[in-house]
């Protein structure tokens, strides 16, 4: 068990932490929540002993052992390769494991009768126990399963920890960290270098976890999936709440009601009294008795409502009027070196799509964004924009790239667009830069304030398609919800790379898969595309165990006769059979839908070809009818998509059950 005990850490009038006592116990799995600047990763290094403060506390109890991950290191670890900076987990247990070898090469070397031996045979006792009791003869094996969880190749295990970039080495010491296990994890933010397959790897090992965790994390998925507490650091006051991220919002929610309601009552009675005690105040008759309910009043404890912190509130300009095609991609391919990111990439996006980018981390994302945004050029291919459409970027290190010297006004004021001061002070007010704020300089802002500012230049300048790449990183839960509203609401096109599920999932109609050098659009949001990629990995893996099954049935009965082709073909027209029998209403039902998918491809190909007539567009009545043709082609068009992708992975389910 760890206790934090009366915390105080005051800056002038301002309270980080006041008389905060917390307790962790062992198996406890705690999201640790509030907004920029609350004090969250200040605590977890005052739990982790990396931050000095008073003796007593923080306690700990016998052999609790606590791992510190923060957001960003600055630890070089080089000198060793993958494998062996991975192993320096294991350690205590190695040098163990070397006592051993040497008290066995001593015990040869000793008379068993002396009192020598008896000494060095409990040492070795009482070593060998400890290491029975560990994982030190499944280490490799762990060693291989986290750093391959974390997204590592098995190229990577020889590979020399100086090659690699500060994001993975960030991966190599959350897996040192997990291979560690010490009684109570404290994460800072594990999510910020992870893409989505090791996330979902991370969460998997979390649950099986047997320590205590305690994490700060914006990403509201992971806190839902890997924690089963809250606590919410606010105005220097921790408040502890039952439940995953999700259960503090409803139960916040009522508390604040039961709070209110409560203040409200409350009022009314003081109310109620001090009218009495005006109204008979002069009377000396009625003396004691105002005096008596003026007491009571001085003995009410007063209820004082909470504060809310403040968030971002903006929304993005209207889009400007554009074409239906925003971006046409064709041929498009990328090398760094020998290095093939990705190539022959075609794609079409059209005004309303809102896209998320995923893909492991190095599958050429950023790349491809930065290419798109002319930030970089391409080897091969073309990119085509449509007619008026009015691009803007927002890079990963946008925030870095802000001129130190300046300040956040004079950020503003060069942003390209010709902003009024009241505009510019408006939009600023916007992203929490209120009354003197403005003037801070660049150098002297947290790394979400520098994320604020950049979101707030970008989106000085009206546009229609917007890329962005990692917008939220430093951004805190509520300001990610401000935004995610935001982009919702946007009428435009969007393109945008990010890791948090619930942040994308929201808005985003279209899926960009980067992979294998390969780029492949999927229809629905991140979460449908997680599903269709975990049924087409079931799928697979029944392929491959149907088929091993058939070799070995193959291998046994080699040496026996091997079916005739009479009996082959019998076999197979009784799987024809079944399926006809399992599966016709099935059919049917994709040869309908391919047949009315041809026939709406045909009119919206029809409509299309209208739409790009000119002429079209001066007779306002047939734009109209024309458009809201369109527009219910599409819809159609959708709707036959889906039945026929439902019933045709039906149609394989029963294939598969029945080896065909």
């Amino acid at each position: 068990m760890l206790s934090v005990n009366h915390l105080d850490i005051r800056f002038g009038e301002k309270y980080l932490f006041k008389d905060v006592s917390i307790q962790v116990h062992s198996g406890n799995r705690i999201g640790l929540i509030g907004v920029n600047g609350a004090g969250k990763s200040t605590l977890l290094k005052i739990m982790g002993g990396v931050a000095a403060t008073d003796d007593g506390v923080v306690t700990r109890s016998k052999n609790f052992t606590v791992g510190y991950l923060p957001q960003e290191s600055n630890e070089i670890l080089t000198g060793r390769t993958l494998y062996e900076e991975a192993e320096t987990a294991f350690n205590a247990l190695l040098k163990l494991q070397e006592e051993v070898e040497q008290l066995n090469e001593q015990l040869g070397n000793c008379p068993t009768d002396s009192e020598d031996f008896q000494q060095l045979l409990k040492r070795q006792g009482e070593i060998q126990h400890q290491l029975d009791g560990s994982d030190i003869y499944s280490m490799r094996s762990k060693i291989e399963k986290v750093l391959l969880g974390l997204g590592f190749k098995q190229e990577d295990m020889t590979a020399p920890v100086s090659t690699f970039s500060g994001g993975w080495l960030m991966r190599l010491k959350l897996a040192k960290m997990l291979l560690e296990a010490p009684s109570l994890l404290l994460l800072d933010e594990p999510t910020n270098h992870l893409d989505l397959e090791s996330l979902t790897w991370v969460e998997e090992f979390l649950k099986s976890y047997k320590g205590a965790m305690v994490v700060v994390s914006h990403d509201r998925t992971f806190l839902d999936k890997a924690t089963t507490s809250t606590w919410e650091i606010s105005y220097g006051k921790l408040t502890t709440y039952k439940g995953n991220y999700t259960f503090y919002l409803t139960d916040k929610e009522e508390r604040r009601n039961v709070e209110k309601a409560a203040y409200d009552n409350q009022q009314a009675k003081i109310r109620q009294t001090m009218r009495f005690v005006d109204r008979f105040r002069a009377k000396s008759t009625k003396a004691k008795q105002v005096q008596s309910r003026l007491k009571l009043i001085d003995k009410m404890d007063l209820i004082e409502l909470g504060d809310d912190e403040m968030q971002i509130n903006f929304s993005f300009p209207p889009a400007p009027s554009s074409g239906r095609d925003m971006l046409m991609v064709e041929g498009l391919s990328k090398s760094y070196n020998s290095k093939q990111v990705f190539r022959d990439v075609t794609m079409q996006l059209q005004r309303g799509d809102k896209v998320a980018v995923v893909g492991v981390n190095g599958a050429g994302k950023s790349t491809l964004l930065k290419i798109l945004a002319s930030q970089i050029e391409c080897d091969s291919g073309t990119i085509r924009l449509g007619s008026n459409v009015k691009l803007t970027y927002f890079g990963q290190h946008q925030a870095q790239e802000l001129s130190p010297q300046l300040s956040a006004l004079d950020t503003m004021a060069l942003s390209g667009e010709d902003l009024t001061i009241t505009r510019m002070r408006s939009l600023l007010g916007a992203f929490l830069f209120r009354g003197e704020e403005v003037d801070k300089k660049v150098a002297v802002l947290s790394g979400g304030e520098k994320s604020r500012l950049a979101l707030a230049k970008m989106i000085a300048t009206p546009a229609n398609l917007m890329l962005l790449d990692e917008p939220t990183n430093h951004l805190d839960m509520s300001s990610q919800e401000i935004l995610q509203e935001a982009m919702a609401q946007y009428d435009g096109t969007i393109v945008v790379v990010s890791h948090n599920r619930y942040f994308v999932d929201s808005f985003a109609n279209k899926v960009l898969e980067v992979k294998n050098g390969r780029v492949t659009l999927f229809e629905g949001n991140v979460t449908e595309y997680l599903r269709k990629m975990e049924e087409i990995a079931e799928r697979a893996k029944e392929h491959e165990q149907s088929s091993a099954n058939t070799d070995n049935t193959v291998q046994e009965n080699d040496d026996s006769s091997k079916l005739s082709r009479k009996e082959q073909k019998k076999l197979e027209a009784e799987k024809r059979q079944k399926r006809s029998q399992l599966a016709g209403p099935l059919l049917k039902q994709v040869k309908e839908a391919e047949e009315q998918v041809e026939q709406h491809e045909e009119e919206k190909d029809e409509l299309e070809a209208l739409m790009a007539d000119p002429e079209l567009y001066t007779d306002e009545k047939a734009w109209s009818e024309t458009s809201k043709k369109y527009e219910d082609c599409k819809r159609r068009l959708e709707r036959w998509y889906s039945k026929w992708e439902t019933a045709q992975e039906q149609i394989d389910e029963i294939d598969s059950k029945i080896g065909l």
